[in-house]
C-alpha cells in the first residue's frame, strides 16, 4: 500500500506536460509531412511545405503554453515533485530541442554547405540537452544564500520560441523565395549564438513569483495590455519582439539597479521559492 502512495502524481500540472509533449510530436510530424511535400517534384521546392513548417512552428508556441501552465498550476496547488521535473524535461527536449532543430536541420539549414546546417542543428540540439541536464542538477542541490530562484543560461523554451518566431516571420516576409535566400544565414547565426546562450552563466529572471495575487504598478499593466495588442495586431512581429526581449534583458540584466529589476521582474521580497520549468 505504502509503494502505491508513492507512485501517485499530481494530475493536473502532468496534463500540462503532457500536452507540452504531444504539441512536440505533433511539430516533428509536420516537418516530415513538409520535407516530403516539397521533395514530391524531384526537387526541393520550399513554398509547396511552408504550410507544414507553420504549422510545426505553431505546435511549438503551444508547447511554450502548455510548459507555462505545468509549472504554474505545479505551484499554485503545492504540486512540485520530482516526477515532474523529470518529465517536464523529457518534453522539453521534444519540444524545444529536437522540434526546432528538425525545423532548422530539414527545413531552413540544409542548403548550407559542407554540412554547417545539420551541425548547427546539432549543436542547439546538444545545448538544449546539457542545458535541461543541468537545470536538473541544480534544483536538488542546497540553496545558496541569495539564490532568487533564477535560471543560469537562457530557458530552452525561451530559446526555442525565439527561433520558431524569427523563422516564421522570415518566411512569410520571404513568402515566394524557394528556399529562404539569404535569410538562412541569419537563422543559422541566430540559432549557433542561442545555442551557447542556453550553456551560458548569464542570469535570467524565472517570473516564477508572478501569479494570481501579484501586486504590479500601473505600469505594468500599460506593458502587458501592449504585449497582448502587440500579439493581436502584428501576429508574425509581435512575438520575435517579445521574445527577443527577454533574450537581450538577460544580457542587459547586470547593466540594470536592482529596484528596477525588481519592478520589471515584479520581485516583491526575497524568497526563494522552488519551480518545475526548465
Amino acid at each position: 500500500m505504502k509503494q502505491e502512495e508513492e507512485l501517485k502524481i499530481p494530475l493536473l500540472p502532468n496534463l500540462m506536460t503532457a500536452g507540452n509533449l504531444c504539441c512536440g510530436f505533433l511539430a516533428v510530424l509536420s516537418v516530415f509531412y513538409g520535407v516530403m511535400e516539397a521533395s514530391k517534384s524531384g526537387t526541393y521546392n520550399f513554398i509547396e511545405a511552408k504550410k507544414y513548417y507553420e504549422t510545426a512552428i505553431l505546435f511549438i508556441f503551444g508547447s511554450c503554453i502548455f510548459d507555462l501552465l505545468d509549472g504554474r498550476m505545479a505551484r499554485m496547488t503545492g504540486q512540485d515533485s520530482p516526477f515532474g521535473r523529470e518529465f517536464d524535461s523529457l518534453a522539453d527536449i521534444v519540444s524545444f530541442g529536437m522540434a526546432p532543430a528538425m525545423l532548422m536541420a530539414k527545413a531552413v539549414l540544409f542548403p548550407l554547405p559542407n554540412n554547417v546546417g545539420w551541425g548547427i542543428a546539432l549543436l542547439y540540439l546538444l545545448c538544449g540537452a546539457m542545458r535541461l541536464a543541468r537545470f536538473n542538477c541544480l534544483a536538488v542541490m542546497p540553496k545558496k544564500p541569495g539564490d532568487n530562484g533564477d535560471f543560469v543560461g537562457i530557458p530552452i523554451p525561451m530559446a526555442a520560441g525565439f527561433i520558431a518566431s524569427l523563422t516564421i516571420l522570415i518566411i512569410n516576409v520571404e513568402e515566394n523565395d524557394k528556399d529562404l535566400g539569404a535569410w538562412k544565414y541569419m537563422l543559422a547565426a541566430a540559432m549557433f549564438g542561442i545555442s551557447l546562450l542556453m550553456m551560458s552563466k548569464v542570469r535570467y529572471p524565472s517570473f516564477k513569483k508572478i501569479d494570481f495575487r501579484t501586486k504590479g504598478s500601473i505600469w505594468s499593466v500599460v506593458a502587458i495590455a501592449l504585449a497582448i495588442v502587440l500579439l493581436v495586431r502584428f501576429r508574425y512581429e509581435g512575438p520575435v519582439i517579445l521574445f527577443g526581449l527577454y533574450l537581450i534583458y538577460g544580457l542587459v540584466r547586470p547593466l540594470i539597479s536592482k529596484r528596477l529589476q525588481k519592478d520589471i521582474e515584479w520581485d516583491d521580497d526575497d524568497e526563494t521559492e522552488p519551480g518545475a520549468n526548465a
